[in-house]
């Protein structure tokens, strides 16, 4: 049945920013579609909470605490994941830095050098220890969760625009690469959505007025709300697809 097509059954799936919002959600949901993970934040205690939750719905899950923008670390979790599972079929690049909410003429060298570091960087070596990983493999799927912010950066995110763009020529420029190994490279690309780094967004009522007319749908996404699309693209469901970007925004970019 084509139904089955969006099963991840024994796959091993890496996911980033896994304790909280975007992340868990992803985690959890591919636990449930049958895949064995393994989870990395900077954070071990969070990590575990999630991890828990996972086994005691009876998924298997490995914590990894990872600051994805250390090489070092990102060289540290594949070691682990490859003694724990001997392969990695899907990457999920989650994890994201906005430290900076200001004029982009006021941002100082140390807030570009820490939004790069995680939210480009990162996915690149993340990506390219998996890619390597899958290509030996035969194969596999990497998401790179980046933003609507690509395509329009909101006011006051300019360098969190920028490193999203980044990730979509990025996801591009993969996918290209690696088309004849077997290797799918496509991006998310949320509006709007209720997580730790939209919360001023949201909680701010002259802020979040003015987000809401730019959103057909007239809300906000609940980190939830992505997994669909994360499933679909991890799965053999979207097997004829590489270097896409969906978005998932309430109608924003149309």
């Amino acid at each position: 049945m084509f139904a089955d097509k969006f099963r991840l059954d024994g796959k091993i799936a890496v996911i980033s920013g896994a304790s909280q919002g975007i992340g868990k959600e992803i985690a959890v949901a591919f636990a449930e579609q049958g895949a064995r993970l393994a989870i990395c934040s900077r954070k071990q205690e969070s990590l575990e909470a999630v991890a828990q939750e996972i086994r005691g719905q009876g998924g298997e899950c490995l914590p990894v605490a990872c600051h994805t923008g250390k090489p070092e670390r990102i060289r540290s979790l594949f070691e682990k994941v490859m003694e724990a599972y001997g392969r990695v079929d899907i990457l999920v690049n989650n994890a994201a830095a906005n430290p900076f909410f200001g004029p982009i003429l006021d941002a100082d060298e140390g807030v570009w050098d820490k939004t790069v570091d995680v939210n480009l960087k990162g996915y690149f070596l993340m990506s390219q220890a998996a890619a390597r990983i899958m290509v030996q493999k035969g194969g596999g799927s990497i998401i790179n969760v980046a933003s609507v912010a690509a395509f329009s950066p909101p006011p006051m995110q300019g360098i969190y625009g920028i490193t999203k763009a980044g990730v979509i020529a990025m996801t591009k420029s993969y996918a290209k690469e690696l088309a004849t190994s077997n290797v799918r490279v496509n991006a998310i690309c949320p509006g709007l959505t209720g997580t730790k780094f939209s919360r001023i967004l949201i909680e701010t009522p002259e802020i979040y007025e003015i987000a809401l007319q730019m959103i057909p749908m007239r809300r906000h996404a609940h980190p939830s709300e992505m997994v669909g699309a994360a499933i679909f693209l991890a799965s053999d469901a979207a097997s004829f697809m590489t270097g896409s970007s969906v978005t998932v925004d309430g109608g924003a970019m149309t």
